[in-house]
Order: structure tokens, then sequence, then C-alpha cells
């Protein structure tokens, strides 16, 4: 059965403006005293002063670096007097007025150092990170800007010459940053019932037990 339309206003959000970007987060380091301080290892075979000289006693040992994804956290960084106004050239020659938008993005990583059949050895302390991002958008007054880390890539190395130690860590993530308000639209539309349930029963016996006939044709009309 049809349902009769008729005109509703109904409350949505719009989306004003979105980008991805990806961003390639400077290097960061650390070297002695702090690196040894930085992580918590296990003291076999023997206790060590620093970390290099520790991890002397795996020599095939590597480090992978991993984001805690509870920590990770944006949000519009609130600037004094409001967005200020951008007059941004198109690549067709037009101009658009764009509002400055600017969005923190941080979080913690860990980095684990493992021996050669993959246990781990060490661990980091937690690592934090973070980024002021500006972008230019749609962003009138009124709209509000929401933005999440939609994916990541962590990388760490350890250099250990005995003249030279340092972890050396790389992460890069993409940041999604959509500019939304709530807006009232009229749209045709009918208001939505629910079905009926339909019987289900759980039938084993089937009770057409012969094939059908064509009583047409036979025994027919005799």
């Amino acid at each position: 059965m049809s349902l009769k339309k008729h005109s509703v206003c109904i409350r949505v959000p719009k989306v004003f403006d979105w980008v991805t970007r990806q961003i390639d987060l400077p290097t960061i380091s650390f070297r002695e005293p702090e690196l040894s301080n930085l992580f918590s290892c296990t003291q076999t075979p023997t206790p060590a002063v620093d970390l290099c000289t520790f991890l002397a006693n795996f020599p095939n040992f590597s480090s992978q670096c991993r984001v805690l994804e509870d920590s990770l956290f944006t949000q519009e960084v609130f600037q004094s007097g409001g967005r200020s106004e951008v007059e941004v050239s198109l690549g067709d020659g037009n101009d658009i007025t764009l509002e400055k938008v600017k969005v923190l993005a941080k979080g913690l990583l860990e980095v684990d150092i493992l021996d050669q059949n993959g246990n781990v050895i060490c661990t980091s302390d937690p690592i934090e990170f973070a980024t002021i991002q500006t972008f230019y958008l749609c962003a009138p007054e009124g709209t509000v800007v929401e933005s999440f880390i939609s994916h990541g890539e962590c990388d760490s190395e350890i250099v250990c010459t005995g003249t030279f130690d340092q972890l050396d860590i790389s992460l890069t993530f993409c940041l999604d940053v959509h500019v939304i308000a709530d807006v009232k639209l009229e749209v045709e539309a009918a208001y939505c019932k629910p079905r009926k349930e339909l019987p289900v029963a759980d039938v084993i016996c089937k009770t057409d037990k012969f094939p059908p006939q064509c009583p047409l044709v036979f025994p027919g009309k005799h």
C-alpha cells in the first residue's frame, strides 16, 4: 500500500566543506642520556648502564612503533577575533572567500624493542606528538569544525654505533576535517509505519505428498 506524501520539515547536518590532508611530522629523535631513560628493559642477561650497552646482547634486535589509538585527539584551535577571511583564487580564475581554520592533532605512541625471536625486551614510555595545521575552508559563522585522524603509519629506528646512539621516529597520518552545521530542509515524504511480522514456523513434514496432476487431461470428462 502506497503512503500519501506531503511536505515535511527535517533538520539534518549539512557538510559545507571537507578536506583530507596527509601530514608528515618532523622526525622525533632521542639521544643519551634521554634515550636510556626513555625505555624500561628486562635486565637479562646482565644489567646495563645504557640502552645500547644492553642491546649489544641482542645483535639482531629490531624496533617497532605503535600509536595508542585511545590517545588520539583533534579539535579546532579558536583564534582571537574568530576565523579570519581570506580571498583565494581558484584554478578557473574565479576568486572565493574562505575562512582560516587551525586544527590541533595530537596523541601518544610507544616504541617496542624486540629480540630476533620477536619477543619484546624493551618498551618506551608514552611519547607525545602534536601538530597544529592551518586550513582554508568554507567555514562561515555558525558552522562547526569536526576532525579526526583516519589513518596513520609509524616507523622507528635505533642506531647504536658506540659513538652515536639515537632513536628516530617518523610518523605520517591522514587528518580529515569537516565543516558542518544543522540546516532545516523541506522535503516531500510520507511517514513510515512498521510492517507486520510474518508468521514463522519450522515446517519439517510436507503436506503435498503427491505430484500435481493435470485434471483437464486426465481423468478429464467422460
